[in-house]
């Protein structure tokens, strides 16, 4: 076979990275094999679940994870029998990386964020092997092919590709060791590594001494195992391997459901969001195993809005072989799906109770819950109950059932304000007539706030009102706060405005809900309220977007200003634009015309 050697340039987002891995997680060394190592497994693991829909690419009896070290070479080479790469993988897996993943595992190493953390969470392990190695090989032979190709590099700004031989399916990772980590060619040194981070890997892993591959991993099945026999640590791993994270668990759930349906279930809740997380599939990946052997990861074993959840589920009520098609219509999954979804959110409410750490579980995934919400018919009034909002009359979060505890006698709805940023809206002249009035309401600051109100509607019988709809209520919850000065007559005032705005407004009226500001816009008391519409204008759907309503507050001194004019016959048409793009910038909208309202703005200050 002639041989073909082929060039290319690492992305400018791999070069920076091995630059970083190399040297700035110089003291984590060992981490290399614990990379690879996972790498090997989770190739093993896919290569045969790809077999039960097509035995041509069956696992050999015998797969493992081989690593061989070789003192007189200066090498090691970690072996498997796993999916294996095409030419093209090889190139897409180890040639490029997402940007984002790069800036963001700079920004976590400049705050000095813990190391051997970094690698799993950004999933950039396999240049790890960088920190040891000054070349690396790996040859692969995609399974189901006859062809096999070497990507080497020595870390520096490129790589080469190459055809190559390999007599079956898998992967071959050979490192050139560094003269400064002799101690990595040691196989004893290798052994400890592999009891320390893949104990639990269910594929076995070897360590070639004397001649011999000798075991290194217990391979047990940790979830099997009864809870008075696993450790915290022992979790702790568990987790780091399966859910390719490195902080600890927030929570960690761990039962055998027995009788007519019987499956064991080990599953964790991060104690951090994943970097990417809001940008991955809205899918959830807990494992599937039947019989200890893994089948997919791609089961839906629990909804979309608890993705969060990380683990492995194993039963023996599935048949080895089945198949995707067989996964989507089987009941026994189906029942399963059922008790897993209401253990998580049992869990959830228990945990709940403690204020103060499930704050922290909140502010990483609350966003995703809220989805359940809008979503979820079947869990709406259970997951409602777990939601946390920041609130104007509360420290730290809140809950819809202590919000109820506190309402004003007399006050019928929950009152909500939703928004891009929770200090913005704390801020917002739309509260001052419900803040004035002792009224409580709850800052939505998520994207999906906007839209799970209404299909939650109510909690309690307490329907759930946006305030910028809610204004017809502040008759019924006491009286107009107290202003200096009388309240101007705004009859001719608002004629002379309407006149000027036009259509750009459904209505101009005055308003008992302002104390300090002179203007506030109003939605409708039917159809969306104003964050909605906003929403809705960003992704251009403009025809969905209805003219605000302009409120004036009668006692403000420029609205008295405005209402003598009116009165007097001048003309307050500037003044009416100038109006409606405060009450805009108010609510964080750019003016309809920001050249405009500069002039506007300038001008009133030049007089």
């Amino acid at each position: 076979m002639g041989e073909t050697i082929e060039k290319h340039e690492f992305s400018a987002e791999v070069g920076r990275l091995l630059d970083l891995v190399v040297h700035s997680l110089y003291s984590d060394r060992e981490i290399f094999l614990r990379e690879l190592v996972a790498n090997a497994a989770d190739a093993t693991d896919r290569r045969r679940f790809e077999a039960l829909t097509n035995p041509a690419v069956a696992l050999p009896p015998d797969a493992k994870v081989r690593i061989v070290p070789d003192k007189e070479a200066r090498t090691i080479l970690i072996a498997d029998s796993g999916i294996g790469m095409d030419k093209a993988e090889l190139a897409a897996n180890l040639g490029t990386i997402a940007r984002s993943g790069t800036r963001a595992f700079g920004e976590a190493m400049a705050k000095g964020d813990d190391k051997v953390s970094l690698i799993g969470q950004f999933g950039v392990g396999f240049y790890s092997a960088f920190m040891v190695a000054d070349r690396v090989e790996v040859t692969s032979r995609r399974a189901g092919s006859d062809e096999a190709w070497t990507w080497a590099s020595d870390g520096g700004g490129a790589f080469t590709l190459a055809l190559a031989e390999r007599d079956e399916a898998g992967t071959s990772i050979l490192l050139h060791i560094k003269p400064d980590a002799d101690e990595f060619l040691e196989p004893a040194r290798l052994e400890t590594i592999v009891r320390k981070w893949a104990d639990h890997i269910t594929v076995p892993i070897t360590v070639a001494r004397d001649g011999e591959d000798k075991a290194a991993n217990e391979g047990t099945a940790l979830w099997r195992k009864p809870k008075a026999e696993i450790t915290e640590e022992q979790y702790k791993e568990f987790y780091h391997h399966v859910a390719h994270a490195w902080d600890e668990p927030w929570a960690t759930l761990h039962w055998r459901a027995e009788g007519a349906l019987e499956f064991v279930a080990l599953l964790f809740i991060p104690g951090t969001r994943p970097f990417d997380f809001l940008e991955a599939p809205r899918e959830s990946r807990v494992r599937l195993h039947v019989r200890r052997m893994f089948i997919t990861d791609e089961a839906g074993l629990l909804p979309a809005w608890a993705r969060f959840v990380q683990g492995v589920v194993d039963t023996e009520d599935l048949p080895l072989n089945v198949s995707r098609e067989m996964l989507q219509a089987t009941p026994v999954l189906a029942r399963i799906r059922k008790a897993v979804t209401n253990r998580v959110i049992a869990e959830l409410k228990t945990r709940s109770a403690d204020a103060e750490s499930y704050e922290k579980f909140w502010t990483n995934f609350g966003a995703i819950l809220k989805e359940g919400v809008w979503e979820d018919s079947e869990h709406r009034k259970e997951l409602a109950a777990l939601m946390r909002f920041r609130s104007t009359a509360a420290d730290g979060v809140t809950g819809l059932a202590d919000y109820a505890g506190r309402m004003k006698e007399g006050q019928e709805a929950i009152y909500v304000l939703t928004g891009d940023d929770p200090e913005a809206l704390s801020r917002s002249p739309q509260l001052e007539g419900f803040r004035a009035r002792g009224v409580e309401v709850l800052l939505l600051t998520d994207p999906v706030d906007t839209f799970w109100p209404d299909r939650l509607h109510d909690w309690e019988g307490k329907p759930i009102r946006s305030v910028t709809q809610g204004a017809a209520d502040l008759s019924k919850l006491g009286a107009a706060p107290e202003q200096e000065g009388e309240a101007a007559d705004l009859e001719k005032l608002i004629a002379a405005l309407k006149a000027a705005l036009g259509e750009a407004v459904a209505e101009i009226r005055g308003t008992d809900r302002l104390v300090d500001s002179a203007v506030v816009l109003a939605a409708g008391g039917f159809g969306p309220d104003l964050q909605m519409q906003r929403l809705m204008r960003r992704h251009g759907r403009q025809g969905l977007s209805l003219p605000p309503t302009l409120e004036l507050n009668p006692r403000h001194k420029l609205i008295r200003a405005l209402a003598a004019k009116a009165e007097a016959g001048e003309d307050v048409a500037e003044a009416a634009h100038t109006l409606l793009d405060l009450a805009r910038v108010q609510d964080g909208d750019p003016p309809a015309d920001p050249a405009a309202f500069a002039r506007r703005v300038t001008e009133a200050l030049s007089r």
